[in-house]
């Protein structure tokens, strides 16, 4: 069992001229979180990424922040996604689809992942104000682009309705999250093999 768990966890440092990026992720951890990015909206939704999936994270980012939010938000998403894509490794044993329709109070949001190992994300949300507090709510597209993107996995993202912004973007994250739970775990009756007809899932 240690065995396991030790090869679902990753670990990526990332530095650029615009940020310095610090991630480990544990796949088969209880959902606790140690993150500063130094956006207080953004850490907030990370905490639920985690919590909600269950992935241990520890997240570090020194960014531009004298510019904007974009690059940290941007980088912290790839550094997320690559860890989580090495802590799935070559994926075998894993239940690979999940999709969830989660409700926050008066909004709904459906988040569906394929953890195939190929990128795509579909985004279909909508915000009504172009800040939440002092954060971009474009980011939030950019963040799960990155993860997307970067974790190798197919993920639809689609707000079925909302009138609170916070609402919104929190339902984003913790749909993801909960479908990143399902997806990620060892399904035994697979008995290791990787979920494809093919064999492969890249």
């Amino acid at each position: 069992m240690a065995e396991t768990a030790a090869s679902r966890t990753g670990t990526v440092s990332r530095k650029t001229n615009e940020t310095s990026v610090s991630v480990s992720v544990n796949l088969d951890g209880t959902g606790k979180s140690k993150i500063s990015t130094g956006v207080g909206f953004f850490d907030h939704m990370l905490d639920q990424l985690s919590r909600h999936s269950l992935i241990n994270m520890e997240i570090e980012t020194k960014g531009d922040l004298h510019i904007d939010d974009h690059h940290t938000v941007e980088d912290t998403g790839i550094a997320i996604g690559q860890a989580i894509a090495k802590a799935l490794g070559d994926r075998r044993g894993i239940t690979r689809y999940a999709s969830i329709d989660l409700a926050m109070d008066e909004t709904m949001t459906k988040a569906a992942v394929d953890l195939s190992g190929r990128p795509f994300l579909v985004w279909n949300v909508t915000f009504s104000a172009p800040k939440i507090g002092t954060f971009d709510t474009e980011l939030v597209r950019e963040f799960f682009q990155a993860l997307a993107q970067n974790a190798g996995i197919t993920l639809h993202i689609l707000n079925h309705y909302g009138a609170n912004n916070h609402h919104i973007a929190e339902t984003c994250f913790k749909a993801v999250a909960r479908a990143l739970r399902t997806a990620t775990e060892i399904d035994p009756r697979q008995a290791g093999r990787v979920p494809s007809t093919k064999g492969t899932l890249v």
